[in-house]
């Protein structure tokens, strides 16, 4: 099988997560700089066989589009344009930051981990990524029952 991705895209650094070949657990890969983002995916994805892409849309907690939605979907045309052949999905990234220090927390990091923002944005991303996996998981259980 192959990997699912998962971007946390941000105005300077984006955050990695990527499955297993199963597809089973979410595990942060790496934290880049959105400059070298297209670079990255493009030499992962030589070395990974990668299934589809998913990617956070920000949206505020009202349902409007965040801030940072038109970078975002912006990015996802010239992702689209490089790689024809992998599904991109959006999936809400809603509360990620949040869970993420939250989960910094709880793994006992210290104040000064806590601080490192492209950790945080590595997690996001695996936020996002499992959200998106039990999200599908469900829709799967609900159309075999």
């Amino acid at each position: 099988m192959s990997r699912i991705l998962s971007i946390d895209y941000g105005k300077k650094r984006t955050g990695i997560a990527v499955t297993d070949p199963a597809q089973i657990i979410a595990n942060g890969l790496t934290t880049v700089s959105t400059s070298e983002l297209m670079k990255f995916l493009t030499d992962y994805m030589k070395r990974e066989p990668v299934e589809r892409v998913v990617m956070g849309l920000p949206v505020q907690t009202n349902g409007a589009p965040s801030e940072n939605q038109q970078r975002v979907r912006s990015f996802a045309g010239q992702f689209r344009k490089a790689f024809p052949d992998i599904p991109l999905e959006f999936h809400d990234e809603r509360f990620t930051s949040v869970l993420a220090h939250q989960a910094m927390i709880d793994g006992g990091l210290r104040r000064m981990e806590r601080r490192n923002k492209a950790l945080v944005d590595e997690i996001s991303a695996t936020i996002i990524l499992q959200s998106y996996m039990e999200w599908r998981r469900n829709q799967h259980n609900n159309h075999t029952l």
